[in-house]
């Protein structure tokens, strides 16, 4: 589920590094998805659209590409206004945070 493959090259295997990013996903995540939750559950489209955007990239630096993918499908079920399953592709995503946030800790106290 978490390949840190692209974490270590982009902070050149430096460890502190890695605890920063971590911890910050760690930290932001969990903002994120209440706000996608409120705006799923608002019908605020657009502001889904953006938190789910805003949350990739963070994904793609923990290597969580179900996580990544899934927020890229969400992001096109807006922009081609096929909601209708969204609700579900969220939930799978949050299931998705919590396990990985969960592994993530264990990571970082390793590390």
């Amino acid at each position: 589920m978490i390949d840190l493959t692209f974490l270590k090259k982009f902070t050149k295997g430096d460890v502190n590094k890695m605890k920063g990013y971590i911890q910050l996903y760690i930290d932001m995540a969990p903002d994120t998805f209440r706000l996608m939750k409120e705006s799923l559950v608002s019908g605020n489209w657009n502001q889904l659209r953006i938190n789910a955007h805003s949350l990739k990239p963070q994904a793609e630096f923990m290597g969580l590409n179900d996580l990544k993918d899934l927020l890229i499908l969400i992001e096109n079920k807006i922009k081609t206004n096929n909601l209708e399953d969204i609700e579900i592709v969220f939930k799978n995503a949050y299931n998705i945070h919590l396990e990985s946030a969960n592994e993530l800790q264990k990571i970082l106290m390793k590390l």
